[in-house]
């Protein structure tokens, strides 16, 4: 990674500050200061602007522009009864991970001063008040998927009914409501009493490891959800609650696979037992190091060039590596993740590894479909935030005018054919989104410190409410 710093002097008429303790020194009008006393006023006793990996700064007058594109798409789907958000373009369902993708989005358009205030504490206390009035799957957790009209749960086809929870999809969601919690304290109250309606005594076993639901004759069944990246970055999301995740933050089982002279970790689990395939993508990675910088969630440090996630960082750098090094090798500009089409099968996954074979594009049932590998405009976004380098220079030249400005951005473009995936959704607007913020704040996580409510009810918690809240898991 490349680092650099801006340094700038602000003065303001004839006022001078000088960061000498809580010192401030008011110069008189007219007054002319001396060689030694300029010195002064920009030395060292001056903190150095927060700087962060990746690049550095407030929006450019183009950057913003591409912001206000992407905040486009959750305009147009905004569905203000509920205050969800439509994951595909005027397609009324969401999902958990689609949501989270949206509160993220949501708060970079506040922070980017893309919204007003008003209209931020609008679309928050309405999806809240949804969230704390939705049913869930068997009354334990969110379901999958709802309509985001009603916020009633539906199947894959959008119609009623309830087909399990994601335990990665509801990680991705803690991390971002409890990234809002922190940063906007006077929402945390409704914040706190939906997570407190939840049921983790079967998403998260004593073991620390995550499971989701699935529905199997009509009966719910339990399995163990996530691998290598997805699964540590999920779990994150728990253990910001105060989950042990002890089984699911390991990177174990994991191998190395030498890839364009990158050894790129894959999980070793094998998906002819398990029913459950081994993707290796940038997105997670990508997504802990915008959020979380790469660190431990103990870790409150607000140093963002330091990573306390040994193990993150180093999978993270190999991850951009290897894709930087094909597009050295073969020209094949890369930035790879799954992503949605225009066409069936609709969803790929489009790996630098899995199912033993490089860069493999295949679908939800492992078909290999190598015509639908493409640069995600997601994961381009976020690896040129994430590292100042000079191939993230020439991805972004690529993508950053792949949009259509009354919908938003496209959801990838094509690495054979160099066609546009005509598409728009919450996830690919969202992450874009985020990645434009952290260009401006570095870690998007702002530790405050403070207990709520949250922290409150589950230290009075007795253990026949059965909720398995942390502290509490005796009863497993």
């Amino acid at each position: 990674m490349q680092y650099y710093k801006k340094t700038s002097v602000r003065l303001l008429a004839a006022v001078l500050c000088l960061m000498t303790g809580c010192i401030q020194i008011v110069v008189p009008e007219g007054y002319e200061m001396t060689p030694a006393e300029k010195i002064a006023a920009t030395s060292s006793q001056t903190p150095p602007p927060k700087r962060h990996p990746g690049r550095n700064g407030p929006l450019t007058e183009a950057e913003m522009k591409l912001a206000k594109v992407a905040w486009k798409y959750f305009e147009n789907n905004y569905q203000p009864k509920t205050g969800l958000v439509n994951a595909v373009n005027q397609y009324p369902s969401t999902t958990m991970w689609d949501t989270g993708s949206y509160l993220g989005g949501l708060t970079a358009a506040y922070e980017l001063g893309l919204i007003t205030k008003n209209e931020f504490d609008i679309r928050l206390t309405t999806i809240l008040n949804t969230f704390n009035t939705m049913n869930f799957f068997r009354n334990e957790l969110p379901n999958k998927a709802y309509h985001t009209r009603s916020a009633k749960k539906v199947n894959y086809t959008n119609k009623p009914g309830e087909i399990g929870y994601s335990a990665l999809d509801l990680g991705r969601l803690l991390i971002w409501l409890r990234i809002i919690r922190e940063r906007y304290p006077h929402h945390g109250n409704a914040i706190d009493q939906f997570v407190l309606r939840w049921n983790f005594r079967r998403v998260i076993n004593k073991y620390g490891m995550m499971y989701g639901a699935i529905l199997k004759n009509n009966k719910p069944m339990y399995v163990q959800e996530g691998r290598l990246g997805y699964e540590e970055y999920a779990a994150k999301g728990f253990q910001l609650w105060g989950f042990d995740t002890e089984m699911a933050s390991k990177p174990e089982p994991y191998a190395v696979v030498p890839i364009f002279g990158v050894d790129v970790p894959y999980d070793t689990r094998d998906p002819r037992e398990l029913v459950a395939h081994n993707y290796v993508v940038c997105e997670s990675y990508v997504l802990d190091g915008m959020e979380m910088n790469w660190d431990l969630v103990s870790d409150t440090d607000s140093n963002d060039l330091e990573h306390s996630d040994e193990i993150s960082v180093d999978f993270a750098q190999r991850i951009y590596q290897v894709q930087e090094n094909r597009f050295r090798e073969t020209g094949i500009f890369t930035a790879r993740t799954e992503h949605q089409l225009d066409r069936a099968p609709y969803f790929v996954y489009d790996t630098i590894y899995t199912d033993g074979y490089p860069w493999n594009t295949i679908t939800e049932k492992g078909d290999y479909v190598p015509k639908f590998s493409a640069v995600a405009l997601k994961g381009a976004f976020g690896l040129w935030s994430l590292w100042e380098t000079g191939y993230t220079d020439l991805l972004f030249d690529l993508i950053s005018g792949l949009y259509d400005p009354e919908k938003g951005f496209y959801e990838g473009r094509y690495e054979r054919s160099g066609g546009l995936i005509k598409t728009f959704t919450a996830n690919n607007n969202g992450i874009i989104l985020e990645s434009l913020l952290h260009k401006v704040q570095g870690k998007l996580l702002k530790p405050s410190g403070k207990p709520g409510l949250w922290e409150q009810k589950i230290q009075d918690e007795f253990i026949g409410t059965r909720r398995g809240y942390p502290g509490h898991r005796d009863d497993l």
